[in-house]
């Protein structure tokens, strides 16, 4: 829609230019959609509870009984998967009584602390799931029926409510991260009422409660993300349970101050403690540091030190279990976030490696040069330690050396380094932080890739692939969508991915949102947008943009480029070159000289370079516009600040991506002269009698009111017409205005004068939304 020349002014004082350097935060979102687009296009359904808000802290996704559970404030829900949440089960569980009260004599905070936050939801058996909850500051645990596979039942068990200490942390929002193996609860967490005593703990299966040594001092204030068992190889007996977390320690080159760094941490599943030395204690605890940075000049690095959040992608049958992790800066002057990937093969080869050594407080990290005893620390009893003439079947069975070994050396020397030695996507200076991460391998025409989507601060999630192109050592990031899932801005703390669904369930203090990892339509109509898109989602099929199935459909039917994005090779009978004039109809434009005016043109992606040509009456071709002072290039099309008679002609907005031109819009702008604007309104109006055109042509008639809003942007008269009848002659029809023909044009004269003096302090979205 072209915009009247008054109604462009206000564009001076908030427009972005393009053309220019990109954004800081790195590349744009190719498609952006809103909370009420996702609606509309019906790509994401909410749940916020029958109270407008669940306060949600944990999200369980059981995809064997088709469920989603929720736990919030004094409240958990059960969500069926296969239908739009129109039959949620709820069960209220708030604290015992005189819990509230005694929480609130402590000195919190009765609205955010003093409430049963479920913070656990981790099945239990076929038919229950453990809850447990913040108790306003007593931490209780209860199993919750939720029924076989196809009921949907919800309820708690009275009976089995008793103490969640050491299972669930007292305080709402503390850093916590839990696991169930066989039965049993793998919780990190800080255990007590003023947060500072931190441990990793097993409870409430048939192998012994065990916690982390205090006196060991394993962990330094841990920010626990994630906890989940890791085979390391076919030997259940050698299975174990791997912690992500952050914490903070001294410097380690024995500077002063502390210093924040990420580990991966582990613990064996068949550990039941020493005999004499480490009793009811970790035996077998290991932890490393992940490492990732971003290599600089002169050797130095950029490191990102704070872990965010972790995601598994499990490989199918025979691959290597893959570790995505999200990292962010703690740095004062440099903010910024980096998704790194882990071999898990690399990590077992660093808990293989040498141990760290320490000779005292004020000396620096080496690796550990002397005789490491066997069984070496670290290991789980298995087949490996249960050899001939030294029978190791159970930690209690270790030597003391090797668990005074353990407890002396818990950390490994080695780092784990990242694939590629780099992070495979690096995001700085955004307005808005990232905060969790999920992962799916999609099967694409010409690959596999791997699509990452990113949890924001502010409701929106981020779809993104990061390609290794050539032999670069940077990977492009290619933003592929961003998606506003929340109404109103607030942090995203969960999100789960169905596989099986294509689905990504998001979840926020407000409640949670079921999104569509993928909806090609949107796209476009074509198969060069199809083809730009580079969603390896999505095909052009012959006729549509569509969901891409592998072994499907014969090949000549199935477009798609994920990797270079070029629709010239990928849509034959598209032309590389802009497309032709019958293609793309010309629009008139009016403008007045010395007036500002404004030629709109908004192409499809915000990553297309655009390019204004003009041709001028009576030239050979068209010239690419030059851009200054007087003219400026914006995100939505062409501003003139003031108009001169040089500027009429026809107008081509063209689009270019990934070496495809495109023609978006034609406009044929007509710059009237100051002189005619000036006797047209020099002249009082007359709305009696339309003008007569009778006469010289220097011989101007009185300007009619058609005349008026035509020269201030109303082009097409018959529109004119109606928008008159719309807007003042319904109150003659109400008997406001007296029938007499003078009396009514003198009244309509008056109307248009104010209603002119409207449109013009109107602003551009005002015009468009008429």
């Amino acid at each position: 829609m072209a915009l009247s020349a008054w109604a462009v002014c206000c564009l001076l004082g908030g427009v972005l230019l393009r053309g220019g350097s990109p954004s800081p935060g790195g590349p744009v979102p190719r498609l952006q959609l809103s909370y009420r687009d996702l609606l509309t296009a019906n790509r994401s359904a909410l749940f916020l509870g029958p109270r407008g808000s669940l306060d949600l802290r944990v999200l369980y996704l059981d995809e064997y009984r088709d469920r989603l559970f929720l736990g919030g404030r004094e409240v958990l829900y059960s969500l069926r998967l296969d239908r739009a949440w129109p039959d949620p089960r709820e069960v209220l569980w708030p604290p015992q009584p005189g819990q509230r009260e005694e929480c609130v004599r402590k000195g919190r905070d009765p609205v955010t602390e003093c409430a049963n936050f479920i913070r656990v939801l981790q099945p239990h058996n076929r038919t229950h799931l453990l809850a447990c909850g913040t108790g306003a500051f007593l931490p209780s645990c209860a199993l919750i029926t939720v029924g076989h596979r196809g009921e949907h039942v919800l309820h708690l068990e009275p009976g089995s409510v008793e103490s969640g200490r050491g299972r669930c942390p007292h305080e709402p929002s503390r850093p916590f991260a839990s696991t169930v193996v066989g039965g049993e609860l793998y919780t990190g967490l800080t255990a007590d009422f003023l947060g500072r005593e931190a441990m990793i703990f097993r409870s409430g299966g048939p192998w012994p409660a065990l916690r982390s040594d205090s006196d060991q001092n394993l962990l330094h204030d841990p920010q626990f993300v994630m906890a989940a068992r890791i085979p390391d190889n076919s030997d259940q007996d050698d299975d174990k349970v791997y912690f992500f977390f952050s914490e903070t320690v001294p410097s380690p080159d024995g500077a002063p101050g502390r210093v924040t760094v990420s580990r991966v941490g582990r613990v064996c599943v068949n550990d039941v403690g020493g005999q004499r030395v480490l009793v009811n204690k970790w035996s077998t605890f290991l932890k490393a540091r992940l490492v990732c940075s971003v290599p600089g000049p002169g050797g130095a690095e950029t490191h990102f030190d704070q872990l965010e959040d972790v995601f598994l992608l499990w490989p199918k049958a025979g691959k290597n279990l893959e570790v995505y992790a999200l990292f962010s800066t703690v740095s004062a002057v440099f903010q910024g976030f980096a998704v790194c990937v882990y071999h898990m093969e690399d990590i077992w080869e660093v808990f293989k490696g040498p141990f760290a050594h320490q000779d005292g407080p004020q000396h620096q990290w080496g690796p550990y040069r002397g005789k490491v005893p066997f069984p070496r620390p670290g290991m789980c009893p298995s087949k490996m330690t249960a050899q001939p003439g030294r029978p190791f079947s159970s930690t209690k069975q270790y030597p003391d050396e090797v668990l005074q070994f353990a407890r002396a050396h818990p950390l490994m020397f080695l780092p784990v380094q990242p694939r590629a030695g780099r992070p495979v996507l690096v995001k700085t200076h955004l307005t808005q932080r990232l905060r969790q991460i999920a992962v799916d391998r999609v099967e694409a025409e010409d690959g596999t890739y791997d699509v990452i989507f990113l949890g924001t601060d502010s409701g929106s999630v981020l779809k993104v692939m990061a390609l290794q192109t050539g032999a670069s050592a940077h990977p492009e990031e290619v933003v592929l969508e961003e998606l506003q899932v929340f109404k109103v801005p607030t942090p995203i703390t969960e999100m789960e991915i169905s596989v099986k669904r294509q689905t990504l369930y998001v979840g926020s203090r407000l409640g949670v949102a079921r999104l569509q990892l993928h909806q090609c339509e949107t796209y476009g109509s074509a198969c060069a947008e199809c083809c730009l898109a580079r969603d390896p989602y999505c095909a052009w099929d012959g006729a549509t943009c569509t969901r891409y199935r592998p072994g499907t459909g014969k090949r000549r039917f199935r477009r798609q480029d994920i990797r270079h994005g070029n629709p010239a090779l990928q849509c034959p009978g598209q032309s590389q070159e802009a497309e032709p004039a019958g293609l793309v109809a010309t629009s008139t434009v009016y403008g007045t000289e010395h007036n500002s005016s404004f030629l709109e043109c908004r192409p499809k992606s915000p990553q297309a370079a655009v390019r204004w040509y003009l041709q001028r009456p009576g030239s050979k071709g068209p010239d690419q516009v030059k851009t200054d002072e007087r003219v400026l290039q914006t995100e939505q099309g062409l501003l003139f600040r003031w108009l001169s008679r040089l500027d009429a002609g026809v107008y081509t907005c063209t689009t270019l991506e990934h070496g495809f031109s495109q023609t978006v819009a034609r406009l044929a702008l007509e710059v009237i002269p100051a002189e005619q604007l000036q006797g047209l309104f020099s002249r009082e109006l007359r709305l009696e009698e339309p003008p007569t055109w009778a006469g010289p042509a220097a011989a101007l008639p009185k300007a009619w009111y058609k005349d008026i809003l035509q020269l201030s942007g109303f082009a097409n008269v018959p529109r004119v017409d109606e928008y008159c009848e719309r807007v003042w002659c319904p109150a003659r029809s109400r008997g406001k205005m007296p029938k007499g023909k003078g009396w009514v044009g003198l009244e309509l004269g008056k109307k248009v004068r104010s209603r002119l003096q409207a449109e013009r302090n109107r602003t551009p979205r005002e015009v468009e939304a008429t």
